[in-house]
């Protein structure tokens, strides 16, 4: 029997407040354990928490930015349920009237756009952590306990594992360029659990759904949902019967292992927060919010290629995170030309950024300053050889292009008189390429410009070598 993937995901995004959501407590990653809590967050006797404005603010922003619906009253409640990592015994959450509701996002994974609705998004807090690899104890850290979280549930819209890398990758994107999470999956902020099943093809009802947690990459959650989509299928085929169960994907083994039975939402038995007052969110806060909200990727993407006349391609590729962006924008500000920085921006920069694992923030060459030496090159004050000289050069100093090219004389050679004296020392050394060039192999004029360019060191203006060979080539 054929089959049809329905899948859902739950994705958890940590936000980069300074402080948690209930507390002052410093949200900051990676301190030592327990260094960062308080009375609220260690659900002391007697403490209250109190809702930090900006986890509401950047609730909003994320509701605008996805096209839902923003509630102008939302309540926090209380999800109960044990566990060594939650102190208080129930974790502050949303429930039945979230903050943001009713959106959709859309991807394209070659076939075209595709919408994927949203049933919801909500502020949540998180729990503590459980630490399982030191010696044979349990150890628990609290300081992650009261950070904030939006919840973003979709519904079962997804139909492949490609789409639902494609849609986790494109939340990524979106809530890094509203600057509210760095979106790193690998240290926890941002984490997905996939709802999946099947059903048969031409099904209307759908099956029952396994959830699966622990996938930390975009590629774990490809591998992760073909893997229980096959271990479905074949149930199915063998005429056995799925359980509704919560399973942990084992990257190591390339599985997915039974966790607990799968909780349904009256097993945690919510109630509305009574040491907390509704979240009231005004027009004017929106108003406010929306007008804060960034340029997304495909307007600026269309911007690019129309104000700065280059391929659609590169605009894509220059517009996949907001800091790259910024850095072209700069960068061509300074330089004044707009192809060219895109080269430099995708070739050099970009394999810098990838060979050293680094961001585009963490990058030692500012845009004031690529802009300068991509200006040099239109100007034909160095040419483009010698410019990637003087890039490793600004990778390991802070001195302008200018600077640099003066000090080291790289300054391009237009004299046409030491050109041509060149050009003539090649060619006479050369009577065997020569002769064969002008018998019809005029392939060998590279042969002849590499000639040229090595003997003047890369300083040689390369238009002026090429017209000047040409003229005693064919002369």
């Amino acid at each position: 029997m054929k089959y049809e993937l329905v899948v859902g995901l739950e994705v958890h995004c940590q936000l980069n407040t300074v402080s948690k959501a209930f507390c002052g407590c410093s949200a900051q990653f990676g301190k030592h354990a327990n260094t960062n809590v308080c009375p609220v967050c260690l659900a002391l006797p007697g403490a209250l928490p109190v809702l930090n404005r900006r986890v509401v603010e950047d609730a909003v922003k994320l509701g605008l930015a996805t096209g839902c619906s923003i509630a102008s009253h939302s309540v926090l409640a209380r999800k109960n349920y044990f566990y060594p990592d939650l102190p208080k015994g129930y974790q502050i959450s949303q429930f039945e009237e979230p903050i943001c509701s009713e959106g959709n996002l859309h991807i394209d994974v070659g076939e075209g756009r595709k919408d994927i609705r949203l049933i919801r998004i909500h502020i949540e807090e998180d729990a503590g952590k459980s630490i399982h690899d030191i010696g044979e104890e349990t150890y628990i850290d609290l300081n992650r306990s009261g950070v904030p979280l939006l919840e973003i549930v979709s519904y079962p819209d997804i139909r492949t594992s490609k789409e639902a890398s494609a849609y986790l990758q494109k939340l990524r994107q979106i809530v890094k360029y509203l600057g509210i999470s760095d979106g790193n999956m690998e240290e926890g902020s941002l984490r997905c659990d996939a709802n999946v099943s099947l059903r048969p093809e031409g099904a209307t009802e759908y099956g029952t759904r396994t959830e699966i947690k622990n996938m930390n990459s975009f590629k774990n959650v490809e591998k992760a949902i073909e893997y229980e989509a096959e271990r479905h299928r074949e149930i199915l085929d063998n005429g056995g019967v799925i359980i509704q169960e919560t399973r942990l994907w084992d990257a190591d083994k390339g599985e997915t292992r039974s966790m607990r039975g799968k909780e349904f939402a009256h097993d945690y038995r919510y109630f509305p927060d009574p040491d907390l007052v509704p979240v009231l969110v005004d027009q004017e806060m929106i108003e406010r919010v929306r007008h804060e909200l960034p340029e997304f990727p495909e307007v600026r993407a269309l911007r690019f290629a129309e104000e700065y006349a280059i391929p659609v391609y590169d605009a894509g590729v220059l517009t996949v995170e907001r800091e790259v962006a910024d850095y072209f924008e700069e960068t061509v500000r300074i330089s004044g030309d707009a192809k060219a920085s895109s080269n430099w921006v995708m070739g050099e920069v970009m394999r810098t950024l990838k060979e050293k694992y680094l961001d585009i923030v963490e990058f030692s060459i500012l845009p004031e300053r690529l802009g300068g030496l991509v200006r040099l090159i239109g100007e034909g004050a160095i040419s483009n050889t010698i410019a990637k000289q003087v890039f490793e050069i600004m990778m390991s100093e802070q001195a302008t292009a200018a600077e640099i090219v003066e000090r080291e004389g790289l300054a391009q050679v237009s004299d046409t008189g030491a050109i041509e004296t060149v050009v003539q020392e090649i060619l006479d050394a050369n009577p065997g390429q020569l002769a064969a060039y002008r018998g019809g192999k005029t392939k060998l004029l590279g042969f002849f410009v590499g000639q040229c360019m090595s003997r003047m060191k890369g300083k040689a203006n390369p238009q002026m070598v090429n017209e000047l060979l040409l003229k005693r080539l064919d002369g």
